[in-house]
């Protein structure tokens, strides 16, 4: 073969090569166009589907609120496994926990409407450890706490207002969590159907070993959980797990606590003061002069006076209302009347985490290290400004 067919040959497959490479380069350029076309197409219509998704279910929730429903309802559950996910390090204990805790607070409830009617108002017959006569309520309503508790598992040991001693929880059912309730506070109430209520402190506990004292005489810088379920005209649990405070309200329809107040706020400033002005004569110059001076102003208006007798009424309608809670110590009772593990401290819990503030008059009651299972202490909670003001007053005149 000539070199002259060798060249025009070899010419040929450059040519050839070339042409080839111009033809892979301009499908590979189309294949990106379709694809970039393709991805475009699906886009849009992930986005329509989507749209039309959403419309679907404005519809379908604008069609059952036509009908009186609401279909996506925060129940009380729904909130705290929320709650529990936005903690990656959770067990679910307290979970558990509270949900045994609300299926005993479902009963005392239904158990306080029925009272009159199934004859369970009443005196039991015998004193509890403060002196003070129990109510058959008061029994019925420490024994469903004391029984859904230590069923679930998660508890090692509780105080109640109701017992003596210290309730230790059966080793095979033990948990890592200490509980302090007044199963029905304000039960003097019962029989004239005024509000009642039950109070609840969570602490964990802070050893692997057995439960000792320790354990239980903890501040309330270390609770884990605090709330109270208030007996009215509705049943509503006002709960906090350290992140504010929420209100929910039982729906007696489906036996469920649907949230009605979410990130409940105290006022910095309210109108109405609550103490029993029975004590006045044995009470300090210092409170003595401040309730005076809400009384009888050197100018504005007075306060406005409130007095249920229940510890739970009483601080619900402080925590909406604004104003202040006390119960100051006494001439007779130099640590006042209320008990830190299971009331104290629990309010205080709660109306720090709505913005408030307690104190026993001279350190915030969160502060206060207990001393003893029943221990006690004077109480000033409420609205900043009001707790505030008579606290002026106690330094004025008794410190």
């Amino acid at each position: 073969m000539s070199s002259e067919s060798l060249e025009g040959r070899s010419h040929m497959t450059l040519t050839e090569t070339r042409l080839g490479e111009m033809l892979k380069a301009q499908l590979v350029d189309g294949l990106k166009g379709v694809l970039f076309w393709l991805s475009g197409q699906i886009e849009k219509m992930t986005e329509e589907t989507k749209a039309t998704c959403d419309e679907l279910e404005m519809q379908k929730a604008s069609k059952a609120e036509e009908y009186g429903m609401k279909t996506d309802t925060m129940t009380l559950q729904r909130f705290v496994l929320r709650e529990q996910r936005d903690h990656p390090t959770a067990t679910g204990d307290l979970t558990n926990l509270l949900t045994s805790l609300l299926t005993a607070i479902k009963a005392i409830s239904n158990a306080v409407r029925k009272a009159g009617i199934v004859r369970l108002t009443g005196l039991a017959g015998k004193q509890n450890i403060q002196g003070e006569d129990v109510k058959k309520l008061d029994i019925i309503s420490n024994e469903y706490i004391i029984n859904m508790l230590e069923s679930s598992y998660t508890t090692c040991a509780m105080i109640s207002e109701e017992n003596d001693e210290l309730i230790e929880v059966a080793p095979s059912k033990q948990g890592k969590y200490i509980v302090t309730f007044d199963p029905l506070d304000g039960s003097s109430n019962i029989d004239c159907l005024a509000s009642i209520g039950t109070i609840f402190g969570i602490y964990k506990k802070q050893s692997d070993s057995p439960v000792s004292l320790a354990d239980l005489l903890q501040t309330g810088r270390n609770m884990v959980a605090a709330g109270y379920a208030l007996y009215g005209s509705a049943t509503m649990l006002v709960l906090s797990t350290g992140n504010g405070v929420n209100g929910f309200t039982l729906d007696p329809s489906v036996g469920e606590f649907i949230l009605t107040n979410q990130q409940m706020k105290i006022p910095q400033k309210g109108k109405i003061y609550s103490v029993n002005e029975g004590y006045t004569s044995k009470w300090s110059k210092g409170v003595q002069e401040y309730v005076h001076s809400r009384k009888y102003p050197s100018e504005g208006e007075p306060m406005n006076a409130r007095y249920v007798g229940s510890m739970v009424a009483d601080i619900h309608r402080t925590l909406l209302y604004g104003g202040i809670f006390m119960y100051p110590a006494m001439k007779d009772q130099p640590k006042g009347k209320l008990r830190l593990l299971y009331e104290g401290i629990p309010m205080s819990y709660i109306i720090e985490q709505a913005g408030g503030v307690a104190t026993n008059g001279i350190r915030p009651v969160l502060d206060v290290v207990p001393t003893s299972i029943h221990d006690r202490s004077p109480i000033f909670l409420g609205s900043p400004d009001d707790v505030r003001e008579v606290m002026d007053f106690i330094i004025k005149y008794d410190l």
